[in-house]
């Protein structure tokens, strides 16, 4: 049996909720080293920058921070997303606009200034996308649109980094975190709607994280098997 590799040091961008909080408790819990980027402090006493992820040049900075005073990633969890449905129409562009520097640019940014890490020791990198980043619903087409990104964006980075950083993309469905808490009522899950729990799908990552060199999960769906935004 070929031995799974030590995960290492992983930097967690929106780590303090969430599936990123979900994976800062996996990663911790199966020997590695958790840092995080998020707008607010993680709960778990780790190594962390406050940072607003729309941010390009501060997210870099951030990471290079953590990479100096904490050691640089070995992989890279791309877990911070935010989401403002409504429609097209009547979305500000701002807020249309700050859905997609989060969730697309922001992962960007994350994986840009940690790759001459990765590149050096052939660490891995895991982006999150959504069912929502393969299959388009009304009333979220800034969503969608970083959401697809993300998976275009991590398909090209796959191909561009073969055989030097491994490239996952996370494709998760509904999960039970505070996601979705703010929303107006009409865009709720309903009470008995069918979703994972975020430490499910962060076994998902953690899968991902462990496995040989030169193997790797490229793309991955994991969603409650009732998911009503998959297939």
């Amino acid at each position: 049996m070929t031995d799974r590799p030590d995960i290492g040091t992983v930097l967690i961008s929106g780590g303090a909720s969430g599936l990123g909080a979900a994976v800062v408790d996996a990663v911790a819990a199966a020997g590695g080293r958790p840092q995080v980027l998020d707008l607010n402090p993680p709960t778990r006493d780790v190594p962390h920058v406050i940072v607003d992820l729309a941010d390009t040049r501060a997210t870099e900075a951030a990471v290079e921070q953590l990479a100096r005073t904490d050691g640089p990633p070995d992989a890279v969890v791309t877990a911070a997303g935010i989401d403002h449905p409504a429609p097209f129409d009547a979305l500000p562009a701002t807020e249309w606009e700050r859905v997609v520097q989060v969730n697309l640019f922001g992962t960007v940014a994350v994986v840009r200034a940690a790759l001459p890490h990765l590149q050096r020791s052939g660490g891995r990198v895991v982006t999150v996308s959504s069912t929502l980043g393969i299959k388009a619903v009304p009333d979220a087409t800034a969503y969608c649109a970083s959401k697809f990104g993300v998976l275009g964006f991590s398909r090209a980075l796959a191909a561009e980094t073969s055989g030097r950083v491994a490239v996952t993309t996370l494709v998760p469905g509904g999960m039970h975190t505070a996601f979705f808490d703010d929303r107006d009522e009409q865009y709720r899950p309903p009470e008995d709607a069918k979703l994972n729990r975020p430490e499910d799908t962060a076994a998902a990552v953690l899968h991902a994280l462990r496995q040989p060199p030169g193997c790797e999960v490229r793309e991955m769906v994991v969603c409650h098997s009732e998911e009503g935004s998959w297939p």
